[in-house]
Formats: C-alpha cells, structure tokens, sequence
C-alpha cells in the first residue's frame, strides 16, 4: 500500500511534514516543476520526505497555524505514477493537543484513514482543530457539519437544521420523494465550513464540500425571550453556498463531462460543457432553497434579478459564448483582469439564466404535460447511470422531454450555447405572471465604470466598460477620481449633484503619479440600460399563477 505520514510538528512555522512511502528504493531526477522520476530498481521502501509551506486560506490548498490545519490531498499528497488505482493511506501524527479531525475519507485506525484509489484520495479534504461539529440525517442518511471560527454567538442547531431541508429538498430532486438509501449516491457526506472575517467559496467532493464564508453571514443564536433572528441576506448568500456544493454531488462529482472521465493531473482540463455543470447548478441552488421552504419567491426573484445585473452589465456577453466560456475557463475566468467585463461572460450566471430560459421554455410549451428542466436532469442521470455525459446527451434528453416543441427548442438552445446573444428572458417570464421592470440607471451604470471607494484608497477605477462615457473620456483601469469641476470627491455620489445628465464637465484624475484633466459627459437620462427587476404579479391571470407557482415550489 502506498502511504502517506502528515507530522504537524510545526505548525508555528506554517509546515506540514510529508512523508511519502512507496515499496522500493530508488534514486530520483527531477524532471518538470511537479514531477520527478526513480529508477526502479531497489527492493526496500522509497521513503520521500518535505517540507510543504501550508498558508493558504482558502478551499483549494492546504493551511496550517497554532488553531486550525485543512488541506487537500493534491497539495500535500505526492503522486506515484502508474499506481494510481492502489490503495493509500493517510496517517496524522503529533497533532496539537485538542484538536479534532473531520473528513469523509474512512477511518480505519486512530489517525489512520484509506481510500482505494489515489483520486479518491485526493477528493477527500481534511480539516482539523478545535472546531464546532452537528450531525443530523437526511432520508436516511448521516451528515456531519463542521464550522471552525465561529463566533460565541453561533447559532449551530438552526444551521443543522436549515441544512438538512436543503439536503432533503436535494435528494428527493434526483431520487423522488421516497428514495431507497442506496440511491444516494454517498453514504455519509461532511460540510466543512471555514468562517472568516471576510470571504466567499466553496469547493465539492464526491462526499464532503469545503466552503469559506464571513463569519457575520452565519445564523446567530436569537436573545433569551427574543423570537428567531430574521434571515438575513448574507445568511440566505450562505444557504446558496450549501446548495450549490451538495447539488455538485450529483451534477460534477458523477454526472460530469466526458473530458473529465479521466482526470489530467499535470495540467489543466478543457470542456465545453462548465455552463452545464456550473451555471445549471447556479440555476438549482436558490430554487432548491424555495423548495425547501427557506426562502419565498419575491426573495428568489430577487436574486435572478441581481443575476440579471450582472450578466447585462457585462460587454463581453456579447463577444464570447458560453461553450467558450467554458473552455477558456483556465486561461481567462480564473486569471481575471481589468478587461474581463468587455471580453467575456461568467458561464455561472449567464449559465444560470440559460438553464432558467430552458426551464421556462419548457414548462409554457407543454403545460398539461407538466414537463421540466427537472425532467431533463434526472433524465441525465438516469441516461448515464450517474457518469459522464457530452452536449449530444444533453440535446437528446431535451428532445425527448420536449416532445412536439422539440425541434424549435433544441435550435433556440444551439444559439443560448454557442452564440453571443441575449437571452429573451423578459418574453418568457410573461407567462408565469413575472414583471420584467428596467430600473433608471445609476451613476456607475450612465459612465460605464466600476469603482473601489473607500476613505483610504478614495475612488479608483477598477474596469472602463467598452463604449461607455467613462471609455469616452478616456478614463483608465487604475485612475483615482480626484475632482470634478474644481470640487473634490470622495465618494462618486457625490459627483450625482454635480454633473447633470447631457452636460459635461471637467474630471480630474491621478494616474503613474501624474494629475490629468479629462472631459467627462454625463449621457441623458435613458440613454445608459440599468438594472432589472423582477416582480411577482398578484394579479396574473390564473394559468400564470398555477406556472409560476409549479416553476418555482416545484
């Protein structure tokens, strides 16, 4: 068995101590940045001792100090080519005294833990400390919630409990509303949650998800005598964060691309399909939260609303699909910079608001049949025996829940994915009694920027939208807004009473140290697009309503 031996011996310094042991002895040659070649040729064990520096925050890597560790086992884990499908085994060793140990990865020793294959090893993240821990069963089956950095105030039993609603709402999604155990698709599953001063992530597992989120965000226990803390908005954020990654259990850790059968760990993996994998569970994770009755549908349609924002302020909806989007996921989404709004699209949002005209499609043109996007998941899954799927798969099981809309579906869908334009979104929520209301641009929104504000920093422009009033005046990404006609600013509202809509003016900006004076013009009022938001109509006709209520509850 290859095996692996984690000293925290120094965690003061931020080190793990990593001890590979494979059963031979032989010399070794570095050969790229992440790879190094032995001669085997030795009968012993090969014993690979490092150092590995563990101070990264975040869900992807590996962290260690004096109260908490976490690391995936692709940080901390070595490789051995060709014996990937062995067993292996991890062991932890001079843990600080208290300190706890949670994973989904089993247990077969203290401080011993097995997989059978190294990419199950690896799909199993480890935290470790002092950490708050609840458990609690959905259909049947055991969940574990671990919470390290919480405040005293943490409310975990009404976490546990808002949790296991999204897991129940999750599984009976996939599996009906009775399902048999072994449907689901783990035995047990591990929410291990990092709260933070201030942060945002997560990241699935085959049976656990890590997730980051601002420790303000989490449920605090409500005052002796006091009714329950309201919900509040970061909480209802959190809550997302859970359903998205549980979601991922069955779309991305089984249902995933075909590209992704096999993982390549020496360099990165290309698909098309991430505005399936990502967007479509961006579209599922608030829904399931309405269906699990933990928010109402003014709140989610508020939420498709601030997604909306996002995806119409961006430019670069315009320039790159969502198959592309998806493709260079590597090389531009995950190495954003100052021109990402002009020249790409997030395939999580404008994936989700396709997943959404599906949906919507869907349901309008067949109401008696009483056919879904849901129909054309579980239909996935049900095709691929939970496994890898490819775009034809996708267009054939729309075909089939279609049925006579089929054919106009499927070409409308062709260009969602492929093509650049808008989605009508507005013309499809008609039906389902959802009001479409453009909101009057802000200041931001009239000059095409986006700024940072704050009393240190002052104004800095982040991005200059292409074609806007601020691209026009020849504003640049890094610039700081001094003032404008003479008057100084601090915040950009400020600049609201000061330079009225169709008038110009003079800005003034600092730039590579250097003071520069700009025309700034403030377009007329309706010439810049703002915001959207959607609205429930009371008052739709009874067919709308008996839509939106069977879209939205499901």
């Amino acid at each position: 068995m290859i095996s692996y031996r984690i000293d925290f011996d120094q965690v003061h310094a931020h080190l793990l101590r990593v001890t590979l042991t494979v059963p031979e002895v032989v010399p070794l040659a570095q050969i790229d940045k992440a790879t190094w070649q032995a001669e085997c040729s030795g009968r012993g064990a090969l014993v690979v001792s490092c150092l590995v520096h563990a101070f990264d925050n975040s869900v992807r890597a590996a962290f260690v100090d004096a109260q908490r560790g976490f690391f995936n086992g692709t940080s901390v884990c070595l490789r051995v080519e060709g014996r990937e499908a062995e067993s292996h085994r991890i062991e932890l060793r001079s843990l600080p005294r208290g300190w706890q140990v949670a994973t989904a990865m089993p247990e077969v020793a203290e401080g011993a833990y097995e997989s059978a294959n190294y990419d199950e090893l690896v799909d199993h993240p480890f935290e470790l400390g002092a950490f708050w821990r609840g458990s609690f069963r959905a259909h049947g089956v055991p969940h574990d919630v671990v919470v390290a950095g919480a405040l005293p105030d943490f409310d975990g039993k009404r976490l546990l409990a808002d949790a296991q609603r999204i897991c129940e709402a999750a599984i009976t999604f996939w599996h009906g509303q009775a399902p048999a155990r072994r449907e689901v698709p783990f035995k047990r599953y591990v929410f291990l949650l990092n709260a933070v001063e201030d942060g945002y992530g997560g990241l699935e597992h085959r049976a656990s998800t890590a997730l980051i989120a601002a420790r303000r965000d989490l449920p605090r226990r409500a005052l002796a005598g006091a009714a329950s803390e309201p919900l509040t908005d970061g909480y209802v954020t959190l809550l997302g964060l859970i359903s998205h990654e549980y979601f991922h259990s069955w779309s991305v850790k089984r249902l995933r691309p075909h590209e992704f059968e096999r993982y390549d760990y020496t360099g990165e993996n290309y698909t098309e399909l991430l505005w399936f994998f990502e967007g479509f569970t961006s579209y599922y994770d608030d829904l399931l939260l309405v269906r699990a009755g933990l928010i109402d549908a003014p709140r989610y349609l508020k939420a498709v609303s601030k997604t909306l924002g996002h995806v119409l302020g961006a430019p670069g909806r315009h320039v790159q699909s969502l198959a592309q989007a998806s493709f260079d996921a590597w090389v531009k989404y995950y190495r954003a910079d100052e021109n990402s709004p002009n020249a790409t699209v997030s395939y999580y949002t404008k994936g989700s608001l396709l997943a959404l005209a599906l949906d919507l499609s869907l349901r309008a043109a067949a109401p008696r049949r009483q056919v879904s996007l849901d129909d054309v998941m579980r239909g996935l899954w049900a095709r691929s025996a939970g496994g890898p799927i490819r775009e034809a798969d996708i267009v054939a099981v729309l075909r089939e829940v279609a049925g006579p809309a089929a054919e106009a579906l499927v070409q409308k869908f062709d260009a969602w994915v492929h093509g650049t334009g808008d989605l009508p979104l507005a013309e499809l929520l008609r039906p389902f009694g959802v009001q479409w209301q453009a909101q009057p641009a802000t200041l931001v929104q009239q000059l095409a920027i986006r700024v940072n504000e704050s009393a240190l920093t002052g104004i800095k422009v982040s991005h200059v939208l292409r074609g806007g009033a601020g691209e026009r005046a020849g504003l640049s990404p890094g610039d700081e807004v001094l003032a404008l006609d003479d008057w100084r600013l601090r915040r950009l509202d400020d600049a609201q009473r000061l330079l009225a809509p169709g008038h110009s003016a003079s800005l003034l900006v600092a730039r590579d140290q250097r003071l520069l004076t700009l025309k700034l013009e403030r377009p007329a009022a309706g010439e810049a697009s703002g915001s959207v938001t959607l609205l429930a109509d009371a008052k739709a006709p009874r067919a709308a309503l008996a839509l939106r209520r069977a879209w939205i509850d499901g």
